[in-house]
């Protein structure tokens, strides 16, 4: 596999980070992930937008311009030969002396990476409510893809725990706020609803795309609001995934219903179903 490293294109046993990278040692960057169908990545300029926007957050100097990362990124993906798969594109603050204070300069850590996937239909996951941590609404982490991804991880270590492949985690207030790497739909009355950005969900690039295509509505949900769902989803870059049961509570037919099945060609990078 090739991978793009701080400008250069070389092969992954060529790749080198180094031990005082504050991405490695903190989580003290950020990152994306963007789906590639038929050979061409999906919803670039958003993608740059909420990496430009994370970057502001953590108050990290971009090391490239917006056309250079767009290009590394394409670039990245045809020496690969992704026709179906997904980039990922890190940036971590760089090497720096020991201590949580950032240095006054910074030399940004810039990675590409890429991954061949097949198209195949959604998986079908059962989920249970995450006991064992809870997204916080009030951090600005909470609003974007920072490195420190532990909060997901501890929650879907209990959901294996438990005997389930996904978590939910509410937010200190008792509200749904997302699943462990992807954001939450649900079907209630016929509407299809998802957790706002107020109650900590990342302002995920296929959620926008969700929302736009079929009128979702933003609202808070609340655990018990599950019980008369007919529908519960999962959407991130890769795709979108059917929620069959929760807690062991079936989850209308317990098969992908009409809503998610309407998203297939947003799964293909069409913006319009």
């Amino acid at each position: 596999m090739k991978l793009w490293l701080n400008g250069n294109l070389v092969s992954d046993d060529q790749a080198r980070i180094r031990v005082d990278d504050r991405g490695f040692l903190l989580g003290d960057g950020v990152f994306e992930t963007i789906a590639v169908r038929d050979f061409q990545p999906l919803r670039l300029d958003r993608h740059l937008a909420r990496l430009a926007q994370g970057l502001r957050v953590c108050g990290i100097t971009p090391a490239f311009s917006r056309d250079d990362l767009e290009a590394a990124l394409r670039r990245t993906a045809g020496e690969n030969a992704i026709e179906h798969g997904t980039l990922r594109l890190t940036v971590s603050r760089g090497p720096a002396p020991r201590g949580l204070h950032p240095p006054a300069t910074s030399s940004p850590s810039v990675l590409i990476t890429a991954f061949a996937q097949s198209l195949a239909p959604p998986k079908p996951v059962r989920a249970v409510i995450a006991a064992s941590t809870r997204r916080n609404e009030y951090s600005p982490l909470s609003r974007i893809k920072s490195l420190n991804y532990l909060e997901g991880i501890l929650a879907l270590m209990e959901a294996g725990q438990r005997g389930a492949e996904e978590a939910l985690l509410l937010n200190t207030a008792g509200f749904l706020a997302e699943a462990s790497a992807a954001n939450l739909f649900c079907v209630i009355d016929g509407i299809t609803v998802t957790p706002p950005i107020e109650d900590g969900a990342l302002p995920g690039v296929m959620r926008a795309a969700v929302i736009e295509a079929i009128g979702a509505v933003e609202q808070s949900i609340t655990p018990d609001q599950l019980e008369s769902a007919s529908e519960v989803f999962l959407t991130n870059s890769g795709g979108v995934r059917p929620v069959v049961a929760i807690d062991g509570r079936q989850i209308g037919a317990a098969r992908p219903g009409p809503v998610l099945n309407s998203l297939g060609g947003l799964i293909l990078g069409r913006e319009k179903i």
